[in-house]
């Protein structure tokens, strides 16, 4: 044996322990290669940071922006949401010269994030009227920036799970799904903290300076992340594959009610474990007196949560678990939470605060683990971009419209309790919260009221099979079968 041999194979050894997704590497897809690929999961977790946080932030407090050209500007990016079907749809049945599907639009998602980026903090500097230029300039072309910003993110996150699912086989896919969750993780994070430090010390030049450095790091990270992934196809660069209309491929995705039904589902849960996620913070510090140190905190035990319960789902569903079984548990579990969250207001307790937002991160990252690996399953090998499109076009779009309206939901909430319209009993100033939290919780139960049936056909699928699971079905095929 030569010297050093057995340290290497001893520390092959601990991969899976070190980093918890390492096992989810195939001879197909090496763990250095998806380690590779998963940077654009990156690029989208720091560009959302910055659009939904940093910028929300700068535009009001620093540049002194209306609140209301701010809440419009946010809410452009979602425009682009509903069109992620198409975008997966155009990426299944692309026709490059290069016989490439996935990456021209990846690539091309990428020059649209970086052509907003870089001309995003010039439209702001216009919109905040600090230049001699008319202020309508400023409004058109921050629009123009939010929109390509937006537009780019979602092309490339749809096509790019999309790419994912095309490389690693069947077995490995729960696992590479809880890989790409928690590196946007990862990039939510890291960007929050590079972009809290990096304009700490604020100024026209430094907002410059730090935006089109995040279009720069875009465009690197997503091109070290498409190099060499996908294999080129001789058949779709000749020109010789039939290329079925949208419509009609629209139309048999949607014809089964299952598949009605799992994107219902997606839309409630999703919306349920949205509502709160302006909220957390306010509602911390003005009914639970925390300090802005304490709430600032939530970040880190939501991110904590949603981690854990990316790591159970993977591990549940490597083992033969059904997604909607993990889906219907997340569902569960942020039950319990924002029971907890509730409670703790007349409780006047911290601690079952900080519990309760922990276990909103651990069942929402087994919701959304459990639902896109049913959107990969039901997705066959020439249809995942429509899928994995639909479901994102699903959950982005669910996700936008319940953060808008939990705010004039607790807005309008508190008003009326404050001004005593709601009765001596409701007159605190924590009901406008805990209007939305009821709402959270009612959604969620009307989420697992939309996947008991799916729940139900999974097992007759499986008890019509004479050996379970491990008859050699595939989870494409079984969901083939459901629909």
């Amino acid at each position: 044996m030569r010297p050093g041999t057995g340290i290497t194979q001893a520390l092959m050894r601990l991969t899976p322990a070190i980093l918890p997704f390492a096992d989810a590497a195939t001879a197909e897809l090496p763990l250095g290669r998806l380690m590779r690929l998963a940077l654009f999961q990156v690029t989208v977790g720091m560009a959302a940071v910055l659009l939904i946080g940093t910028l929300n932030r700068v535009m009001i407090v620093e540049l002194a922006v209306p609140a209301w050209i701010v809440a419009v500007m946010l809410s452009l990016p979602l425009v682009f949401a509903p069109l992620r079907a198409l975008v997966g749809f155009r990426s299944d049945t692309h026709r490059s010269v290069l016989g490439w599907r996935r990456v021209p639009y990846i690539w091309f998602g990428t020059l649209l994030q970086f052509g907003g980026l870089a001309i995003m903090p010039f439209a702001l500097l216009l919109l905040s009227g600090d230049t001699t230029g008319p202020l309508w300039a400023g409004q058109i072309a921050a629009a123009l920036a939010f929109v390509l910003v937006g537009a780019g993110l979602h092309t490339v996150q749809t096509v790019g799970l999309a790419l994912a699912t095309d490389l690693a086989p069947a077995q490995a896919r729960p696992k590479v799904v809880a890989l790409l969750c928690v590196m946007l993780l990862v990039g939510m994070m890291v960007s929050a903290l590079a972009f809290g430090l990096l304009l700490a010390d604020f100024s026209a030049v430094r907002l410059i300076q730090v935006i089109q450095g995040a279009a720069l790091v875009t465009i690197v990270l997503n091109g070290i992340a498409l190099w060499k992934q996908e294999p080129r196809g001789s058949a779709r660069a000749a020109g010789t594959l039939p290329r079925p209309s949208f419509a009609r491929s629209w139309a048999l995705y949607a014809g089964s009610g299952l598949a009605r039904r799992r994107l219902v589902a997606t839309g409630l849960g999703t919306a349920a474990f949205s509502m709160q996620d302006i909220l957390l913070e306010p509602y911390g510090g003005q009914i639970l007196r925390l300090s802005v140190a304490a709430t600032t905190a939530l970040t880190a035990m939501l991110a904590a949560g949603g981690g854990l319960g990316l790591l159970i789902a993977a591990r549940w569903l490597n083992r033969g678990g059904d997604p909607f079984r993990v889906a219907a548990a997340g569902a569960v579990v942020g039950i319990m939470a924002f029971s907890a969250v509730v409670f703790a207001a007349p409780l006047a307790s911290a601690q079952l605060f900080a519990t309760g937002v922990t276990l909103i991160g651990l069942g929402g990252g087994l919701f959304a683990h459990g639902t896109l690996t049913a959107s990969m399953a039901k997705a066959g090998p020439e249809d995942t971009g429509l899928a994995l499109g639909a479901w994102g076009a699903v959950q982005a779009s669910a996700a936008g419209l319940a953060i808008a309206a939990s705010g004039i939901v607790r807005d309008v909430g508190s008003g009326l309790a404050v001004s005593g319209a709601l009765g001596e009993a409701m007159s605190d100033a924590s009901i406008g919260y805990l209007v939305v939290y009821h709402i959270e919780i009612a959604l969620l139960f009307a989420t697992l009221v939309a996947i008991g049936p799916l729940v139900r056909e999974r097992a007759r699928s499986d008890a019509l099979q004479p050996h379970g699971r491990n008859h050699g079905l595939s989870p494409t095929a079984i969901a083939k079968s459901l629909s």
